[in-house]
């Protein structure tokens, strides 16, 4: 019989209205787990068959399960057959041994007909391997669903392995006419309590949170996270290029010591003596790489490079106004995250000085800008570079 005119694209317009809605139902599940699975990415898992929702999931802390394993493991307890069933997965399943086995193989195992992809795996043990896996195996797959969305959920994971190096996020506190400090160096507090809980979240979800040692030795901080409801806290990291930190600081005394980095630009033997006292604490030494003409300073572009080889994907920066503009100068922040309070301070340190510039023109221009209003505060959130 023959199908009335329209009737085949109107059906292929509901699949796609479909796969669309499931695929954003993934990508809520992977949303909820933002603060849980560095250093792995957040995926997202549903299986659906005939339009029903047969089970779901997403990723577990790293050494745990992924999203499919998740979902299979839902199906398996309800007593549900998910033969034929379509994976929607907002990320590649993985096909390699890992401290957990290949999602691929379980999605092939389980007799899922069809799976649709947000977006391929980057990592060089995936990279496509898994949807070559599915294809060989008969499965039907798609990719590129909301791939954006995607990538945007895991910016730190896909920065260290496409570009070798962490997505930097630089926040900093600063009244309406820019002051981060007084001149007597007193900051705490520019902004209220909502901004400062608001902060948490993205301390939350970072896998490393980074400072100097200035801030350290002034505001001796914890950079834990507190207002946030979280299994793991992230690495701290300290940029101390002559090893001055003292084993009494907060950050050593709150948390884990054994999750705090310092980067130091001493060599071996000297650092070895200053260090002593800190490697009894557990603290983990990094000893940066310096050019000649940057001697006695950490290099702030190697130090990322090998932040991203411990996989610290997402670096959230909490520091002052030196460390601030070496890394803009560096060119290694690719966001900026800005509490602003409506209150002028007149003098004092800025965000991060540098130039002089020449020209308004040759200033470092946001794209994408956010503004929110956090309690009596503003939180402007954007990009360097488009």
């Amino acid at each position: 019989m023959n199908r009335p005119p329209g009737t085949e694209r109107a059906s292929d317009s509901t699949a796609a209205e479909l796969d669309l809605r499931m695929m954003r139902r993934a990508l809520q599940l992977a949303q909820r787990v933002l603060y849980r699975t560095s250093p792995n990415p957040r995926v997202g898992c549903v299986l659906v068959r005939d339009g029903r929702v047969l089970a779901e999931g997403a990723t577990e802390e790293a050494g745990s399960r992924h999203a499919e394993a998740v979902a299979l493991a839902e199906a398996l307890h309800r007593g549900v057959d998910v033969r034929g069933a379509t994976a929607y997965v907002t990320l590649e399943p993985c096909s390699h041994h890992g401290r957990t086995p290949p999602c691929a193989d379980a999605l092939v195992d389980a007799g899922v007909a069809r799976v649709v992809a947000a977006a391929r795996d980057p990592n060089p043990l995936v990279d496509g391997g898994g949807l070559q896996r599915l294809r060989d195996a008969g499965v039907h797959v798609e990719c590129g669903l909301l791939e954006n969305e995607s990538r945007e959920l895991n910016l730190g994971f896909f920065s260290r392995i496409e570009r070798g190096r962490p997505w930097l996020r630089l926040k900093a506190a600063s009244s309406l006419d820019g002051i981060t400090a007084l001149p007597n160096g007193a900051s705490q507090w520019i902004t209220g309590p909502a901004a400062r809980a608001d902060a948490h979240h993205w301390r939350a979800r970072a896998c490393a949170v980074l400072t100097g040692i200035g801030t350290v030795r002034d505001d001796d901080p914890r950079l834990d996270v507190r207002h946030v409801a979280t299994s793991r806290q992230p690495w701290r990291v300290v940029v101390d290029s002559r090893l001055e930190l003292s084993p009494q600081a907060r950050l050593l005394r709150h948390g884990e010591a054994s999750r705090v980095i310092v980067a130091h630009a001493l060599a071996p033997a000297e650092a070895a003596r200053r260090g002593a006292e800190l490697l009894g604490l557990g603290v983990q030494l990094l000893a940066v790489p310096t050019d000649a003409d940057k001697a006695g300073k950490v290099d702030l572009r190697e130090l990322m490079h090998l932040l991203a080889q411990r996989q610290i994907g997402e670096l959230h920066v909490e520091a002052g106004a030196r460390l601030n503009a070496s890394l803009l100068g560096a060119g290694v922040v690719d966001e900026l995250l800005v509490y602003q309070a409506p209150l002028l301070l007149g003098q004092g340190a800025g965000i991060g000085p540098f130039g002089p510039l020449q020209a308004p023109s040759e200033g470092l221009r946001l794209h994408r800008v956010e503004v929110q209003a956090i309690g009596a505060d503003y939180r402007w959130r954007g990009r360097l570079g488009a």
